[in-house]
C-alpha cells in the first residue's frame, strides 16, 4: 500500500512534520493508489466526463485514489497497458476493449472476479448485468470483465432527408432491399448532393461487417476463440451485399468511409443514414441540427448486432489490498444510478436492467426514445469477434472487407484470403484441442 499525506497547506518543515507524526498530532491518511488506462472510441469530450466521476469517487472514498490516464483507442490502449506491465508498472485496473480477453488471459495478465468477491452481495453484483454484455467478459464460468462503456451498433437516420425524398421519415428500413430503395432514392433525390447511407469501413470494418454477416444468419467464430467462418457463403454473400450498396445502388461512396469523420458527416448532412455505435448518441443528439430517428439495425434472415465495446480489468500484478480497492471503485462506476448517468451522458447503454430502472434514465428513456434502442437490440445480439490472437485475426478480417470495397478483390476472394491468414493464426490453438 501505498501512503500520501495531506498537511492541508502547512509549511512546517520535514523536522517538525516527523516530530508531530511520532508525537502523533499530525494524523496521516493513508490511501490505497490505483492506476487506471482508458480509451474513447466516439466524439465528445469523455475524458472530462470521467475525470468528473473519478473526482467524486474519490471524494466519497478519501482511502482510494485513483490515476485516470486516457490512452487513445482501444488498440492503443491495450498496448500502453501491456507496455506498463513489461516495464514492471502494471496498473491496478483498466478499461480495455471486451474482445482482449483471449488474449489477456494468455499472457497471464488479468485475474477473475470471482476470485476477488467475498460477499453474497458481491455476487449478486456480479450476476446483476445484461447476459449479453457478459458474454465477452467469462469464460468457463469465471467473470474477468464488467461491462463499462458497452454498444450495439444501430442505425441513425435524417427524418428531414427522407421527408424529401418521398420516404415516411418515420419509418426506418427494416430490412437489407428497404435500405438499399431508400439510401438510393435519397441519393436521386437530392441529385447527388447527399448519400442514402454510410457504413464505416476503416476504425472496426470487422464490426460492422460482424453485423452483415449475423443478419444473414452467420457467426463468424466459435465461443472458444480459435475458430473463425469468414468464407463461409453466409459471409461471403453478406459482403457481397455491403459491396453492391456503393456499385449496384450507388447509395453509398466508393472505397472506404471513416469511423473517425463519420458522425460529422451525419451531422452535416452529407449522408441521410448511417450505422455507428450508440456510442455517439448524446454527441449526434447535441449537435445536429435536423430531426433524425434511431433504429435497430435491417435484418437479412435475421435481426442483429454484435455487442461492442470495453470492460473493466483487474490486472495480477496487485495487491490484494489493491485488487479490493480496484473492484470498490468498479462497482461504484456500475452501481445503477451512475450507469444510467454514464448512459444519459454519452449514449452507451447502461449495463444492468437496474439501471433503467432508475428514475432518471426510466424518464429520460420517456423523453427520448432512442436511448433505449441499443438495450432493446440486445435481444437480438451477438458476442463482438473475440480470438485468440484476436489482433492478427481481425486484421485479417478488417483487410478483406476493404479489398472488397475499394475493388482490389471480389467479397469471396478476400474472404477466402482472410481465412487463410486466421487460419494460419489460430492452428496451433485448434491442434490444443
Amino acid at each position: 500500500m501505498n501512503a500520501r499525506f495531506s498537511l492541508s497547506g502547512s509549511r512546517l518543515g520535514a523536522a517538525a512534520v516527523a516530530g508531530l507524526l511520532a508525537s502523533g498530532s499530525l494524523n496521516a491518511q493513508a490511501q490505497t493508489e490505483l492506476t487506471m488506462y482508458y480509451p474513447v472510441a466516439v466524439g465528445g469530450a469523455l475524458t472530462d466526463v470521467i475525470d468528473g466521476l473519478v473526482a467524486e469517487f474519490e471524494n466519497e472514498h478519501p482511502d482510494i485514489s485513483v490515476n485516470a490516464i486516457y490512452a487513445g483507442n482501444y488498440d492503443d490502449t491495450r498496448v500502453r497497458a501491456m507496455s506498463a506491465i513489461e516495464a514492471g508498472n502494471a496498473p491496478q485496473l483498466s478499461v480495455l476493449f471486451s474482445i482482449d480477453l483471449f488474449d489477456l488471459l494468455e499472457q497471464d495478465a488479468i485475474v477473475s472476479f470471482d476470485s476477488v468477491i467475498e460477499t453474497d452481495e458481491e455476487r449478486e453484483w456480479l450476476d446483476g448485468f445484461y447476459p449479453g454484455l457478459m458474454e465477452n467478459g467469462q469464460i468457463d464460468g469465471q467473470t474477468y470483465g464488467i461491462p463499462f462503456q458497452r454498444s450495439t451498433i444501430v442505425l441513425y437516420w435524417n427524418k428531414d432527408a427522407f421527408e424529401a425524398a418521398g420516404l415516411d421519415p418515420e419509418t426506418p428500413p427494416e430490412n437489407w432491399e428497404e435500405m438499399a430503395e431508400m439510401a438510393a432514392a435519397v441519393r436521386e433525390a437530392s441529385n447527388g448532393q447527399q448519400w442514402g447511407v454510410m457504413v464505416p469501413s476503416t476504425g472496426y470494418p470487422y464490426w460492422m461487417f460482424q453485423a452483415f454477416a449475423f443478419q444473414n444468419g452467420h457467426r463468424l467464430m466459435n465461443e472458444e476463440g480459435t475458430e473463425v467462418y469468414f468464407d463461409d457463403p453466409a459471409a461471403i454473400e453478406a459482403l457481397e451485399y455491403w459491396v453492391s450498396l456503393s456499385q449496384e445502388h450507388q447509395a453509398m461512396p466508393d472505397g472506404t468511409i471513416e469511423w473517425g469523420t463519420l458522425r460529422q458527416n451525419f451531422i452535416e448532412q452529407a449522408t441521410a443514414m448511417m450505422w455507428h455505435t450508440t456510442g455517439n448518441l448524446t454527441a449526434v443528439r447535441n449537435e445536429a441540427g435536423f430531426d433524425f430517428g434511431v433504429a435497430m439495425l435491417p435484418m437479412n434472415t435475421q435481426r442483429g448486432s454484435p455487442t461492442g465495446g470495453g470492460n473493466f480489468y483487474l490486472f495480477k500484478d496487485s495487491t490484494e489490498e489493491e485488487q479490493r480497492a480496484a473492484m470498490t471503485f468498479i462497482r461504484w462506476m456500475t452501481d445503477p444510478e451512475r450507469a444510467a448517468a454514464w448512459s444519459i451522458e454519452t449514449g452507451y447503454m447502461g449495463v444492468s436492467p437496474a439501471s433503467y430502472e432508475t428514475e432518471a434514465l426510466r424518464n429520460y428513456v420517456e423523453e427520448f426514445a432512442p436511448a433505449a434502442v441499443a438495450r432493446d437490440q440486445l435481444e437480438h445480439a451477438t458476442a463482438e469477434l473475440a480470438t485468440y490472437q484476436g489482433g492478427r485475426v481481425r486484421r485479417a478480417l478488417d483487410n478483406a472487407v476493404q479489398a472488397a470495397l475499394t475493388g482490389q478483390m471480389s467479397p469471396e476472394e478476400a474472404l477466402k484470403q482472410a481465412q487463410a491468414e486466421a487460419d494460419a493464426a489460430l492452428r496451433r490453438y485448434a491442434r490444443s484441442r
